[in-house]
This record gives structure tokens, C-alpha cells and sequence, in this order.
């Protein structure tokens, strides 16, 4: 009887050992970038921040699991399409080489993973446009729109201060961010509620739901995961991922020195 006693304590022991923190500690955290995309300026910038530079910059990183500003509904046609055709005919994906020219090609030579994450809907962009152009035509929103509009300018003006427009280090920083922030505080304060889901906090907050799901889903596997959004969504996600205690966030820049 003593002796099954303590066989009851050691496993009683055992089991409340894999619950301390230590042994949480000891759980392999995957490691999470956010990589901010410019979409068409890909293509534009032949300098600096071009589709050939992604490449050897995705390649570097060398992510197991790369979360993509693609709709879950879009994703089955556009990887049907990529392996019938080797290029991309869905009309959403198409309109970002960053995974037109970038990843999906790139998938055919590195092992990853492909996850779709954004919550944008076609019924919901239709309905942000003719909100948007319902509000600036609007006579009594005059000094909103005014206010939306000279933010932009504003945000524009100090971007194009630093001399860094495109600059793929600039662009992976708080101080990006902070200008970007300029004109979408603005745009959400003024409008968000209005929008409905495609207000600016709406939408990050159903792309931000389904990123969440992929790093539930694979939580503590020892991968790394590379988040691709737009630029303007990045300071917005890395303030929800900076709140995890599950994941090492790592930073571009040592990434972006070992490619030039």
C-alpha cells in the first residue's frame, strides 16, 4: 500500500513538474518576423526593394511557415492556378508580385509552408470604397474628409523627408511605423465605425484573428514563421505580437546585412 502511495506521489509530482515554468521555458518558441511589403512598388523600385531582392531576402530568412495577405477563400485558386499554369490567375493575388514574383515561385525550390490570413472580403472592400466616396461628398464632412486628407499629406511629406522612400531597412522600423501612423490614427478615429469591417482597426483586427489561429495551430514547434503584409499593417501587428510570450519576435535588419 506504501509503496503504490508513493508511486501516486511521484506521478502527482511528475505532471505539476511539466507546468512550471521552467518546463514551459524549455518548450522550443518558434521565432516570428514581420516582413512589410510595398505590393506594386516591388516592381516599380528596380533599386533597392525589387521582387529580386525579396527573393534573396525570403531566401536568407528561410521561414518554415510564411502567413500571406491572402484571403483563405482566394488561396485554393490561386495555388490551382500556380501549379497548372506556373503563374498566379486569381485576381486578388495577382495584384501582389510578392507572391506572384516571390513566393510561390519560390516554393517550388524551399520547403515552407504557405498559410492564408487575410480577412479582407470582396463585399467588404466594395463597401469601404462607397462609404469612403459617400463621406467626400458628404458637405457635412467636409472638415473630416479635409482632416483625412491633409494627414495623408502630412504623413507623405515626412516620408519622403528622410530620403529613405522604399528603403527595405527604413521601412523595418519603429520610425516607419510612427509616420504611417500619422494618417492611419486619423483615417481610423474619423472613420473606422463607419467602415464596418473595412475600417482600418476592423480589418487588422480580422487579419491579426486568423495570424493568431496559424501561431495557435503551431504553437511552440521551434519553426519560423514570416508574416508578409503590407507595410502599414506591420507596426500594428508587431504591438499584438510584442504582448506573446510564446514566440521570439526577431528583428529584419541582421537579415537585410547579410544580403547586400
Amino acid at each position: 500500500m506504501k509503496n503504490i502511495f508513493k508511486i501516486i506521489c511521484i506521478l502527482a509530482l511528475m505532471a505539476a513538474c511539466k507546468n512550471t515554468p521552467a518546463a514551459e521555458e524549455a518548450k522550443p518558441k518558434n521565432e516570428v518576423l514581420v516582413l512589410g511589403a510595398i505590393h506594386s512598388g516591388h516592381l516599380i523600385d528596380s533599386i533597392t526593394y525589387n521582387t529580386a531582392y525579396l527573393t534573396k531576402l525570403i531566401k536568407e530568412i528561410n521561414p518554415d511557415i510564411i502567413l500571406t495577405e491572402i484571403p483563405p477563400d482566394r488561396f485554393e485558386e490561386a495555388v490551382s492556378g500556380f501549379k497548372r499554369d506556373d503563374s498566379i490567375s486569381e485576381p486578388r493575388v495577382m495584384r501582389f508580385p510578392e507572391y506572384t514574383d516571390v513566393v510561390f515561385p519560390l516554393s517550388k525550390e524551399m520547403d515552407f509552408e504557405i498559410i492564408p490570413t487575410a480577412g479582407w472580403t470582396l463585399p467588404m472592400a466594395r463597401a469601404r470604397q462607397q462609404k469612403l466616396r459617400e463621406i467626400s461628398q458628404d458637405t457635412s464632412r467636409t472638415e473630416d474628409w479635409n482632416v483625412y486628407r491633409e494627414a495623408n499629406r502630412l504623413s507623405d511629406s515626412l516620408y519622403r523627408a528622410t530620403g529613405k522612400v522604399n528603403d527595405p531597412y527604413f521601412i523595418h522600423t519603429d520610425t516607419y511605423d510612427s509616420i504611417q501612423d500619422v494618417a492611419l490614427q486619423v483615417y481610423n478615429r474619423l472613420f473606422n465605425v463607419e467602415l464596418g469591417l473595412g475600417g482600418w482597426e476592423n480589418i487588422n483586427i480580422a487579419h491579426y484573428w486568423n495570424i493568431e489561429k496559424a501561431l495557435e495551430k503551431h504553437r511552440y514547434e521551434g519553426k519560423r514563421v514570416l508574416i508578409t503584409y503590407g507595410a502599414g499593417h506591420k507596426g500594428w501587428f508587431l504591438r499584438e505580437l510584442r504582448k506573446r510570450d510564446d514566440i521570439t519576435l526577431l528583428e529584419m535588419k541582421p537579415f537585410l546585412d547579410a544580403i547586400q
